[in-house]
């Protein structure tokens, strides 16, 4: 199809990157004509450089691709410049395609709290995409760059949303357990987490209060001011190969009814979803009412990852109690580029 959007793909032979592939390789409207890889992988066949782990076959339409640089000559022709980049890599990278005028859509951490640079969570914040109407003139970019969030702020932000809207929320306290696919394939050693919890990963404690407060927050006069909601994370890693889940803990004034909670989570919608957009789920939050879930064995398959589950939906004393997961690997990175990229198509921004 003539009309379909092109794009290439930076870091793509790693987790998140083979996820990429596989979601993009059925896309009705978006199509990976280009992947690239590390230095050493240039010039050899996508199935041949990488270390394919997702299930099935890599898809036939990719398989071939020849790996490319990260240089503008082998971007110049695509319409969108997906990136997967490993952080260290992505700042260098990515703002020179954006300086020599290529739109870029990072799952990667620098930028993010530009103020300048929308972070989007597509049914959080689409509206902040506004940001790009300003950001040329203000950053002197002849291209634009949008971030996604940390796949943690990701999942967390998604409950988050609806609540605030519902009850004055004075504090939250977090507890997170976070697979071990976010620390990337071998980011952890075996020895390190197996029949182990470390109660501690390297920045996502001070990640996760600063992005969901700028998702959350107001876009007035061409400016975006953070929410400044109290959020206190801790966060451990444990030993589930994929699903970070959230304890969060809501101390409000309020007189909560649970019921009303579970209502406001379960029919919660936006853009994506009145827009019907090919990689948004029907049910962005789905509930369940059962004392022993949401589980990372049983429940991420919902709209293939898109969707957050949240159980234990319970108020006393002053504090709201509530169990959210999500797939860190979709929801949390793959598919929420994917999904900001449908929504920019929407509402034209390319």
């Amino acid at each position: 199809m003539a009309d379909k959007i092109k794009v290439s793909l930076l870091g793509s032979t790693g987790m998140v990157g083979q996820k990429m592939v596989r979601m993009l390789s059925k896309h009705p409207y978006i199509e990976l004509v280009k992947v690239s890889a590390s230095p050493q992988k240039i010039g050899k066949k996508y199935k041949d450089a990488v270390k394919w782990i997702e299930p099935g076959d890599i898809p036939e339409n990719v398989a071939e691709l020849p790996i490319v640089s990260t240089e503008y000559e082998d971007h110049k022709d695509v319409d969108v410049v997906l990136s997967a980049l490993p952080n260290e890599l992505a700042e260098d990278v990515e703002l020179k395609l954006v300086k020599q005028g290529k739109i870029v859509v990072s799952n990667a951490s620098p930028f993010r709290m530009d103020p300048d640079v929308p972070l989007i969570n597509p049914e959080v914040n689409w509206e902040h995409l506004e940001l790009l109407k300003y950001q040329k003139s203000s950053k002197n970019w002849n291209g634009l760059l949008v971030k996604n969030p940390n796949c943690t702020a990701a999942i967390l932000s998604m409950p988050i949303k609806p609540l605030e809207r519902l009850i004055k929320i004075n504090a939250t306290y977090i507890v997170t357990l976070q697979a071990v696919s976010g620390a990337g394939y071998s980011g952890l050693p075996f020895m390190a987490i197996d029949g182990n919890v470390v109660p501690w990963i390297k920045g996502e404690e001070e990640k996760i209060p600063k992005e969901i407060n700028k998702m959350l927050g107001k876009f007035e006069a061409g400016k975006l001011k953070s929410s400044s909601l109290e959020i206190h994370p801790t966060t451990t890693r444990v030993p589930v190969k994929v699903g970070h889940m959230g304890v969060i803990n809501i101390v409000t004034d309020d007189n909560v009814d649970e019921k009303e909670v579970q209502k406001a989570l379960d029919s919660f919608a936006s853009l994506p979803q009145h827009k019907n957009l090919p990689t948004a789920p029907n049910k962005p939050i789905i509930v369940f009412k059962d004392e022993d879930r949401p589980q990372p064995a049983r429940d991420l398959q919902y709209y293939d990852g898109m969707a957050v589950t949240v159980g234990r939906v319970k108020f006393e004393g002053n504090v709201l109690r509530l169990v959210v997961l999500g797939d860190n690997l979709v929801r949390g990175a793959a598919g929420i580029t994917i999904l900001t990229l449908e929504v920019m198509k929407e509402l034209g921004y390319f």
